[in-house]
């Protein structure tokens, strides 16, 4: 079994037993992430998946179906405090999850609930901003932060509890694009350098092209999964959903549909322009 699984998943904001017609935010998913992945998970608003987010670490449990963590089932009450350690969620809003007046302060309230002796949070605090390149301001207050500031002091701050994954719930949503490229910067770092399982949730194509691996979310199921290059050359099949490609992507596919051959459909900048380069020769 992959280290997070989920197994024909449904759930409902409404009591289907009450309301048996009512919509389901998701509906029959099954999907698996491996340690040491990184999986983006995409869709327009309301497809459902923020509702997976919070299934990953307990936060929601299912109607029917099962999610399992590392073989623990989310179900079993005696199993969530084991889950929400091994699993930290980081919500789209930084405002939401920062509590403390002081940075260092903020980022140690994790462990500090969990027990964790004075000496050890100390180490674990000054671990988790210098992974996420906030050291130097752990003594600052929060307010006085930048968005993408703020969202890394929350990334550190489920960091200290040392979890094996971070579930990131539309993390960029309300930054500027340098705020977006920091925190993005982190959870690739996090993800290559400390084999940490990442799984972002996110509505910006050119985050998701980073990923190992993307699915795609429409009207509570998973409309289709693979690569990045597998998933967003299936242009015509996104756009039928209503969802957008990379850029790059678009500006092929409208060549290609003017009757320009081109090879495969790049994902970033540098492969479009050597994709052009080569329809120019």
């Amino acid at each position: 079994m992959s280290f997070i699984t989920l197994k024909d998943v449904v759930y409902s904001y409404e009591d289907i037993e009450t309301e048996p017609n009512a919509p389901r935010a998701v509906d029959g998913v099954s999907m698996s992430v491996e340690k040491g992945e990184f999986v983006a998970v995409i869709g327009h608003n309301g497809c459902g998946k923020s509702t997976i987010a919070k299934h990953l670490n307990a936060m929601l449990l299912p109607d029917s179906g099962k999610v399992y963590v590392d073989f623990d089932d989310t179900s079993d009450e005696d199993k969530t405090f084991d889950i929400r350690k091994k699993v930290g969620l980081v919500l789209q809003n930084p405002d939401n999850q920062l509590v403390a007046s002081i940075v260092e302060e903020d980022v140690a309230f994790g462990p500090e609930n969990l027990g964790v002796e004075p000496e050890e949070i100390r180490k674990r605090v000054d671990s988790a901003l210098k992974a996420v390149g906030m050291y130097e301001y752990r003594e600052h207050a929060p307010f006085k932060l930048s968005g993408g500031q703020k969202q890394r002091v929350a990334i550190a701050g489920i960091l200290a509890i040392r979890p094996e994954c971070i579930v990131l719930d539309e993390p960029t949503a309300m930054l500027d694009p340098n705020g977006r490229s920091e925190v993005m910067s982190t959870l690739l770092k996090l993800n290559r350098e400390r084999d940490m399982t990442v799984v972002l949730i996110t509505h910006y194509m050119d985050e998701a092209v980073l990923a190992d691996r993307v699915i795609v979310m429409d009207g509570g199921k998973i409309l289709t999964e693979g690569t990045p290059g597998e998933v967003f050359s299936q242009v015509e099949l996104l756009k039928k959903h209503r969802l957008d490609v990379p850029q790059s992507a678009e500006l092929m596919y409208r060549l290609k549909g003017a009757g320009v051959e081109v090879g495969s459909i790049p994902l970033n900048a540098a492969d479009c322009i050597n994709a052009l380069e080569e329809v120019l020769r």
